[in-house]
């Protein structure tokens, strides 16, 4: 991939690129919004001690929540097996794993001030060819879950687009 110009006219300032490389997506699909569904899926994976450090959260079209989530390859068993035995209180239609995840977050200081940040983020990871799988932001970082085998790819491209530090 051909770097950028070092001239920062062009590429936006960020304050750096994390990632978290060896993640697992654990999905809990299709389940009747109501009050109270995210704190039992969340308090049983705290209950065994599994960290979450992506979370993604939506309601569809017909008013049943989606909750994608990952873990660290290495707790994927405990995870599922905690989700899947709130199923009866859950109602979920679905529960969806993937192991060979990974997660890359673009963070800055000024974000909320900086429009365009998210859009250079998710096209410098198409022109790389990179498919997100899923997407969290905050006011201060882009994250994007991918593929685990893109990680490099991905980094190379993010620290080629941005100006770092």
């Amino acid at each position: 991939m051909p770097r950028r110009p070092a001239d920062t006219g062009h590429r936006i300032r960020i304050g750096g690129i994390l990632h978290w490389p060896n993640l697992a997506c654990l999905g809990v699909m299709h389940v009747p919004d109501r009050p109270g569904v995210a704190a039992e899926v969340f308090g049983a994976l705290g209950a065994c001690g599994v960290n979450v450090p992506f979370i993604v959260q939506s309601i569809d079209l017909h008013g049943h929540t989606n909750i994608i989530l990952c873990v660290a390859a290495d707790d994927l068993t405990l995870a599922s097996q905690a989700l899947r035995s709130r199923q009866p209180t859950l109602g979920a239609a679905a529960f969806t794993e993937d192991p060979g995840v990974a997660l890359v977050s673009v963070f800055g200081p000024d974000f909320r001030e900086r429009p365009g940040i998210a859009a250079a983020v998710f096209g410098t990871l198409a022109e790389a060819g990179i498919n997100i799988l899923a997407i969290s932001t905050s006011i201060s970082t882009v994250s994007c879950l991918l593929r685990q085998e893109y990680l490099e790819k991905a980094l190379q491209a993010l620290e080629s687009a941005f100006v770092l530090p």
